[in-house]
């Protein structure tokens, strides 16, 4: 049976056992990664034994952060604590043997499905981080290397404190953080000012199928495995590229749709001005979810019949259908 509970008694759950076994979603991004290493770290400080699950999907961005945290072969938890994770469907497939035995679910998604014994849900945080920080605090000091990974999983979700999720605690949490003593440039330089040259070329090609809507206030872009293949391009240079078609002046609501390596199948990137249009509404219409101004969804189809099922979403959710 699931509860609800605060941040208090999940920091006395995680004091009161031992054996942690700590799960990351899907197609990993710094949040979901930041809670996880800064979790682990803070149990090991605590005396308690703590592994982070292996996560295919991390791209070369994360997986430094995942160094010395993962499972030695033959071990068996004791407790399951999943980060930053709303559903059942965003379980890697090394992870899906834990689906009905995670015993903590911490994370701040309006979409959260409740699939663990026990859930510390804070919705109104703008990252997963943020929960986490609240956590480990009561039983941990913040080293700089707790510090550092989670102000990864802070700013991130933010964009860097340019989305409009972020808000004062964003700040407040970053800058208690950035006190633990870590430097925090090429924290910031790896994650929000180099790019790859394959990432710049992405962009260039992204630009040229542009499709403007609303007078310019919705764009959608279209990303094809082929256009990947062209460039070259791996998972590290198409880290957030939802975020990109929201640069353009003008543009409150963006779309990506990126076609799967599976045939038939898009990935669906929606990022809204949340007083335009509840991007986690028209995902939930497609079977996916997030927050009011970010959200996705995994839909089967042609990159045709993807790019309208999205739109006849988003004109249900404008007329109130």
């Amino acid at each position: 049976m699931n509860e609800t509970i605060t941040t208090q008694q999940a920091a006395a759950f995680l004091t009161a056992h031992d054996g942690y076994l700590i799960l990351t979603h899907m197609r990993p991004d710094g949040d979901t990664v930041g809670c996880a290493a800064g979790l682990c770290r803070a149990l090991r400080q605590a005396g308690k034994t703590a592994y982070v699950l292996e996560n295919e999907g991390a791209s070369s961005l994360f997986t430094p952060y995942f160094e010395g945290l993962t499972p030695p072969e033959g071990f068996t938890p004791k407790a399951v604590v999943s980060v930053d994770m709303a559903s059942r469907g965003l379980f890697p497939d090394n992870a899906k043997p834990y689906l009905d035995r995670v015993d903590l679910a911490v994370d701040h998604h309006p979409s959260q499905e409740f699939f663990a014994k026990a859930t510390c849900l804070d919705s109104s945080k703008a990252a997963c981080g943020q929960i986490i920080y609240e956590i480990v605090r009561q039983f941990a000091q913040i080293t700089p290397d707790i510090g550092e990974v989670l102000y990864v999983a802070v700013s991130t979700d933010c964009g860097c404190f340019q989305y409009s999720n972020t808000d004062a605690d964003a700040h407040r949490v970053a800058a208690d953080l950035m006190e633990s003593g870590f430097d925090p440039y090429p924290v910031n330089r790896r994650h929000f000012r180099g790019k790859t040259l394959k990432r710049l070329q992405l962009e260039g090609v992204l630009t040229q199928g542009l499709e403007l809507r609303d007078g310019g206030a919705t764009a959608l872009v279209f990303l094809t495995q082929e256009m990947i293949r062209k460039v070259g391009a791996d998972e590290r240079d198409m880290e957030d590229i939802s975020a990109f078609v929201g640069q353009i002046d003008g543009v409150k609501n963006g779309i990506t749709l990126k076609e799967n390596h599976c045939d038939n199948e898009v990935k669906i990137s929606l990022r809204t001005d949340p007083g335009d249009l509840n991007a986690s509404k028209v995902c939930a219409l497609l079977g996916g979810g997030g927050h009011a101004a970010a959200a996705g969804a995994m839909v089967e189809g042609s990159m045709e019949e993807v790019r309208q099922k999205v739109l006849d979403a988003i004109e249900k959710v404008r007329s109130g259908r």
